[in-house]
C-alpha cells in the first residue's frame, strides 16, 4: 500500500479553525478535529452501539443491494475511517484499485491490512486529505470509478458547505463516474437523540476527546470533567447537534486570548443533518449527478443513493 499525504491535520490549521469558531455564537469547533487516533477508535466503537442504528442499517441495505452495483476499475471511499463496510462493496464492484481517503492516517493503515489480506488482488492506495480541499486528482480511469461516501457523513456539513463539497466531488470525477451516497433520514426525535447520547457514554467520550485534541495541539488547559456532553434535536434545521456544556465558569488562555466560558455555555462540536429522500436526490442533481436509484431499509431509517456524474 502507498499513502499519499495531501494535507494532514496540523496545529496551524486547527488554530485557524478555533480562532474562527471563537467568534461565533455559540462557539463552534469543526467536527473533523474529533478524528485523531483515539477519536477514530471511539467512533468505531460508536458504530457498534445498540442505540446507533445508522451503521448497521446502512450495512443491511448494502447486503441487500450491493450485488446490483456495476463493476468498476476503481473504488474511492471518502471518509473511509476503518473501512468496515467497504468489503461488501469490494465483493460487488470488484475494483482493481481501492482508494481510501481520510483525514486521519492510522485508520488507513488498519484498512490496508484487512483489505490486502481479504482481497490480495486489489491494490490499495490511501490518501490523507481534508474534505475542505479539492479532491482532484483522484486515481483511476475516468468513467470507470465509483466514489462512495457512506455513514451519512454528508450530514456533518451544513447546507452551503454541503453544496460546496458536492461540487468538489463533481470536479474530481469525470462523466460516467458513479457516486454512492449514504444519508440518514428524518425520524422520531427521541430515537435520534439516543443514537447520539448512548447509555454507555461512548459518544460522550468521543465528544470530549475534542478537548484532549485542543489541549495537546494548542497547549491549552481544558479539563473534560468541566464539560457535559449534550445531544439535542434541532427541529427547524432537521439536525442533531452535539455540544459540550460547561459545568462551571472558566477562563482559559488560548491563542493569546482569554477565552471566558460561562457556566452552562455550550460549544457546538458537531451537526448531523437528517434528510428526506427527495431532498438528497435534488441536491445531487443540483451538483451535476443524475440519480440512478435509491435504496432504503423497510423502516425508511436510512438511504443509499447511486448517482452518475453527468
Amino acid at each position: 500500500m502507498s499513502i499519499e499525504v495531501r494535507r494532514a491535520p496540523d496545529p496551524g490549521r486547527l488554530a485557524a479553525d478555533v480562532r474562527e469558531g471563537l467568534g461565533k455564537r455559540p462557539v463552534e469547533i469543526p467536527p473533523k478535529w474529533f478524528y485523531d487516533e483515539k477519536g477514530s477508535q471511539l467512533f468505531d466503537e460508536i458504530t457498534e452501539l445498540p442505540e446507533y442504528y445508522p451503521t448497521r442499517t446502512e450495512q443491511a441495505i448494502l447486503e441487500a443491494h450491493a450485488q446490483e452495483l456495476p463493476h468498476v476499475g476503481t473504488l474511492v471511499e471518502l471518509g473511509a475511517g476503518y473501512s468496515r463496510k467497504t468489503q461488501l462493496l469490494l465483493h460487488s464492484v470488484r475494483p482493481a484499485l481501492f482508494v481510501p481517503l481520510d483525514v486521519s492516517e492510522p485508520p488507513l493503515h488498519d484498512a490496508e491490512l484487512r483489505i490486502t489480506r481479504d482481497f490480495p488482488d486489489v491494490e490499495v492506495r490511501g490518501i490523507v486529505a481534508d474534505f475542505e480541499d479539492e479532491l482532484a486528482p483522484l486515481p483511476g480511469t475516468d468513467g470507470d470509478r465509483m466514489v462512495a461516501f457512506l455513514g451519512s457523513t454528508i450530514g456533518n456539513l451544513t447546507p452551503e458547505p454541503r453544496r460546496e463539497f458536492l461540487r468538489r466531488v463533481y470536479r474530481a470525477t469525470a462523466p460516467g463516474d458513479l457516486f454512492l451516497l449514504g444519508a440518514d433520514l428524518v425520524k422520531d426525535a427521541d430515537r435520534l437523540v439516543r443514537a447520539y447520547d448512548d447509555s454507555a457514554g461512548v459518544t460522550a467520550a468521543f465528544n470530549k476527546n475534542l478537548l484532549h485534541v485542543l489541549s495537546r495541539e494548542l497547549d491549552v488547559d481544558l479539563d473534560p470533567d468541566d464539560f457535559d456532553h449534550v445531544a439535542v434535536w434541532n427541529a427547524v434545521d432537521e439536525r442533531i447537534e452535539m455540544r459540550l456544556r460547561a459545568r462551571r465558569a472558566l477562563s482559559v488562555p488560548l491563542l493569546g486570548l482569554e477565552w471566558r466560558i460561562a457556566a452552562g455555555e455550550e460549544i457546538l462540536t458537531e451537526t448531523s443533518a437528517k434528510f428526506r429522500v427527495e431532498g438528497v436526490r435534488e441536491e445531487l442533481a443540483e451538483a451535476g449527478f443524475a440519480p440512478v436509484t435509491t435504496w432504503t431499509d423497510e423502516a425508511s431509517d436510512f438511504s443509499l443513493t447511486l448517482a452518475r456524474r453527468l
